[in-house]
């Protein structure tokens, strides 16, 4: 039985160093991409690529089982202040990977990684049907990403799967950093400063260990039935308060509350709880971690 061939695009990122050490684990054969000279991940073949210039995606050859897509500028407010470089690499990138590979008689599937921030805030848990709008440039590439893909698979039958993360955390290389929301709670904790949380902290989120986000979507990109399909990544879900109360109470810090600043509210997406049934019938396996044992055992 032949070796399913990996390539990850956005290898050095934070989904993305995970994911490439993950298929690494599983025996895969994976060839990691990214715009820096080198790779972050030792002892995997690595290949420098800036996907927003067409002529040299075309000479990479993509040629593979899975592309999986998480290279990519992330961001809220900063993406209206960058809004080119936003377009071409988040969108500009992806149309030129996927005109490199539409002319292959066997075309990869390809994996692509979106975000929370697609959806309508909404009390109740979000499934995968529910409504969109996009508040910033960021939001707004990854929704026409995600039609983009749609096209392709109908015009040159381009397979797909499409996952939506919302807040992932955790470090599988090391304690010392952990990404986003997380990532400002555990570095404020670990420097003895108080967290502070806009409003009253209420807004609810779904929380997903970077382990539990790569093998879902390692597994979930690969079953049969994901096949053009569209995923909300399961997780647990905590209010943000109730989250930075969990790292006060370790690290024996306070929690400040302020004022939303007025660009930051009028950008902020409300609670988004994922409702992930889909994946989680699809995979049927339980998470590997829950937040609050993570928190306690950081040191």
């Amino acid at each position: 039985m032949s070796i399913s061939k990996f390539i990850v695009l956005g290898a050095n990122g934070y989904i993305g160093r995970h994911m490439v050490k993950m298929l690494s684990t599983k025996a895969y054969d994976v060839l990691a991409v990214d715009i820096q000279a080198s790779s972050m991940v030792e002892d995997i073949p690595y290949m420098q690529l800036d996907i927003i210039d067409r002529t040299l995606v075309e000479e990479a050859g993509l040629s593979s089982d899975f592309i999986i897509v998480l290279a990519g500028l992330t961001g809220t407010y900063n993406s209206f202040e960058n809004y080119e470089q936003y377009i071409k690499v988040n969108e500009i990138g992806l149309l030129n990977v996927l005109n490199s590979i539409r002319k292959y008689s066997k075309k990869p599937r390809v994996i692509f990684s979106s975000t929370r921030l697609v959806y309508k805030g909404n009390e109740n848990p979000i499934m995968e049907d529910g409504e969109k709008e996009g508040k910033t440039i960021y939001a707004i590439n990854k929704l026409a990403c995600e039609n983009i893909l749609k096209a392709y698979e109908n015009v040159f039958k381009i397979p797909y799967t499409i996952f939506r993360t919302c807040v992932p955390y955790g470090n599988l290389f090391n304690d010392n950093y952990s990404f986003g929301t997380i990532g400002f709670f555990l570095k404020n904790a670990k420097d003895g400063k108080p967290i502070v949380l806009y409003g009253d902290g209420s807004m609810r989120r779904t929380f997903t260990h970077i382990e539990d986000v790569c093998e879902q979507i390692l597994l979930a990109g690969m079953h049969p039935d994901a096949l053009n399909m569209t995923y909300n990544v399961g997780g647990e879900s905590f209010s943000l308060f109730e989250v930075a109360n969990l790292f006060a109470k370790k690290y024996n810090i306070k929690l400040k509350f302020c004022p939303w600043p007025d660009n930051d509210l009028l950008i902020e997406s409300g609670h988004t709880v994922f409702n992930s049934e889909r994946i989680e019938k699809l995979l049927n396996r339980p998470l590997k971690h829950k937040l609050k044992d993570w928190i306690c055992s950081n040191e």
